[in-house]
């Protein structure tokens, strides 16, 4: 079965941003996931160069309008390319094929009694290149898309009877429940078609860059409106209006769009679709918008985050991984560069990279760089059910966009490999001469890794490329079934020695975005600032309550490498799932001691950072001149029993 997933084409008024990136990221890994899996899928992406206000930015920087379009479209071009975007095709609504596919199209919806002429007054606004009624307008002026100033226009048009597919709409909105994702946005693109639409203008007189009439109407002065021409590119990418080898991939199986463009997509779009008799697109999916350190980006504020600047100095596939982990699509995400240093010396240095680099210096050391899997499922059988049956649950996390779910669990792989070494600590059983079950262990961890690299390669495809030379094999849809699905181990190999893939980061690579500016007054500033000279130790009783102190149970525990104190636990607190807490407490007590324990926690401290891990609460704990106690329930109590 063909797939066939898009972004939408990036309007050429500006350069590429984070959002772009974004939008591109996330499709790219789609398409990629499903030819991974053996699918033969489409890939579409572009620029949109029609319109007003391309015309009036080109006169802006003293340029030719097609000569303006053509710079900007190529920097998004060579941004994909650099990024390794794997698109099928990159159009430009400068393309001629696609004008003449946009023109038939015309043609099909004038004949079918769908587009008529008539002369339309209204507010326009030529930014979003969008007509508004009056009661749409904020303060009777302005645009309730983007706030600037309206023009009133009157010129003749020809319009689309969007009016006569309201119930159409909204029928196929009821009978595919899932066609707008997320659930909330599908909620507002009903509600705003429920409040009545009226028909569209679709065509201009009052500018000429856009895409000609058809000859056969004989009207040359108009010219189509943006999104007309725009959202058409969809299927004249696939030869609609000339060579139509391609429509074979319609309809798409996926659309990615930003939630500030999802009523074109949701309303315009397959609207447009039923009126050419074409089938719908199975999906729409609107993701949110991206703000900085907390703070909504603008130019003005001097806080915009260039794609291109920070894969520069961070790396482009690393800006992938953290777009994609650390935002639910569909909701608004937050580009902090902490917690991007974070992610990438927590997750992808300590868990992955280090793993990695553990079995290649093992390996080494106990077999010449030889692996073999022949005693895998002997020794380590719990181990690799347990990571059959995390990969077997993540396709239903990926088809639902939930990539920052797909890759938490992706994680629990590495969680598995590090902690097995923990466990059998095959330098012990080298000491004990029991140099089979070494090395059994050590291609355990090869075999985990090997199998999260294919999983991982739609958003890695340049690192896991890397790690699979390094495991001795190739990454494509043959590795997939054999690993994957058929669930196979790798063959007797021998490993390559490979420089670590994810350098610690101690300090940030970019300028911070600029401090936000308070609005309180100055004495509540100063307030702030001047700490009181002596503080009084007594507290409240409230105060006291304020704390939550609850009994946990470590279920997992493992020294922190590096570190001569600290040992990272799972705690078990009775809540979804158990809380990782780094506790200074190495030199009093061993990682297995504990496992099986109770403990008391702080269980409403923020999360801090403790060499590059998440720690989310405090083991209490008693320290004299005869060492250092864990506080513990007498007996054994509930996980997440409350204390006080």
């Amino acid at each position: 079965m063909s797939k066939y997933i898009t972004t939408p084409i990036y309007y050429v008024n500006g350069e590429a941003h984070i959002g772009h990136a974004y939008t591109t990221f996330i499709a790219d890994t789609m398409a990629r996931y499903e030819k991974l899996k053996g699918e033969d899928t489409y890939f579409l992406t572009g620029t949109d160069e029609h319109g007003q206000k391309i015309e009036e930015s080109a006169k802006k920087n003293n340029k030719g309008t097609k000569e303006f379009a053509d710079e900007i479209s190529a920097t998004f071009k060579n941004l994909w390319d650099e990024f390794e975007i794997g698109y099928t095709k990159f159009i430009r609504t400068t393309d001629e094929e696609h004008k003449k596919g946009v023109q038939k199209a015309f043609e099909v919806m004038y004949a079918k009694g769908d587009i008529y002429k008539d002369f339309y007054e209204g507010h326009y606004c030529v930014s979003c290149e969008t007509f508004f009624t009056e009661t749409q307008l904020v303060d009777g002026e302005f645009c309730p898309d983007c706030g600037r100033s309206t023009n009133v226009v009157k010129e003749e048009s020809y319009f689309f009877r969007l009016s006569k597919y309201e119930d159409a709409l909204l029928k196929h909105y009821e009978q595919n429940p899932e066609f707008i994702i997320p659930k909330s946005r599908a909620n507002e693109v009903i509600n705003f078609v429920k409040g009545g639409l009226r028909d569209l203008s679709v065509t201009r007189t009052s500018f000429t860059w856009g895409v000609k009439m058809p000859s056969s109407l004989k009207d040359d002065k108009h010219v189509m409106y943006v999104w007309l021409d725009a959202l058409l590119n969809y299927v004249t990418a696939l030869g609609y209006g000339s060579d139509e080898a391609n429509m074979r991939y319609w309809p798409a199986s996926m659309q990615f769009v930003g939630k500030d463009i999802l009523r074109f997509h949701a309303i315009y779009w397959p609207a447009f679709l039923m009126s050419l008799d074409l089938p719908l697109p199975k999906q729409i999916g609107a993701h949110g918008w991206w703000t900085r350190d907390g703070e909504k980006m603008s130019k003005s504020k001097g806080n915009v985050v260039s794609p291109k600047e920070v894969a520069d100095v961070y790396g482009a596939e690393n800006l992938r991984y953290f777009m994609l982990r650390e935002v639910p699509f569909g909701q608004d995400g937050d580009f902090s560069q902490r917690a991007f240093m974070d992610r990438i010396n927590s997750e992808l240095s300590n868990d992955l990279g280090n793993l990695l680099n553990r079995i290649i210096g093992m390996s080494g050391k106990y077999s010449g760089f030889e692996i073999d899997s022949s005693d895998v499922l002997k020794y380590h059988k719990k181990e690799i059910d347990a990571a059959h049956a995390i990969v077997d649950s993540l396709d239903v996390l990926m088809e639902g966009m939930q990539t920052h779910r797909y890759l938490e669990e992706l994680w629990r792989l590495f969680a598995i490999g590090n902690k097995a070494i923990e466990e059998h600590a095959p330098w012990v059983k080298m000491k004990e001469g029991k140099k089979d079950e070494a090395l059994a262990t050590v291609a355990l961890v090869a075999n985990i890794l090997a199998k999260a690299s294919i999983m991982l390669h739609p958003i890695m495809p340049r690192t896991t490329n890397i790690i699979a030379d390094t495991l001795g094999f190739g990454i494509d849809s043959s590795s997939y079934k054999e690993f994957i699905l058929d669930k196979k181990l790798l063959k007797l190999f021998s490993i390559k020695q490979t420089p670590p893939l994810f350098p610690k980061i101690e300090a940030p690579l970019m300028p911070e975005a600029p401090a936000a500016q308070p609005n309180a007054p100055k004495s509540e500033q100063a307030a702030v600032k001047e700490m009181p000279k002596e503080q009084d130790n007594l507290i409240e009783i409230g105060q006291f309550f304020q704390t939550s102190l609850k009994v946990g149970t470590v279920v997992e525990a493992q020294e922190v490498e590096k570190s001569a104190k600290l040992l990272k636990l799972k705690v078990d607190l009775g809540e979804e799932s158990p809380r990782q807490i780094v506790a200074g407490i190495k030199e009093f007590y061993s990682a297995e001691s504990l496992i099986g324990t109770q403990v008391c926690v702080v269980a409403n401290l923020k999360p801090a950072k403790l060499m590059g891990m998440v720690s989310e609460g405090m083991i209490l704990a008693a320290k004299d001149e005869n060492g250092l106690s864990l506080i513990r329930p007498e007996k054994p109590k509930k996980a997440g029993t409350s204390i006080g």
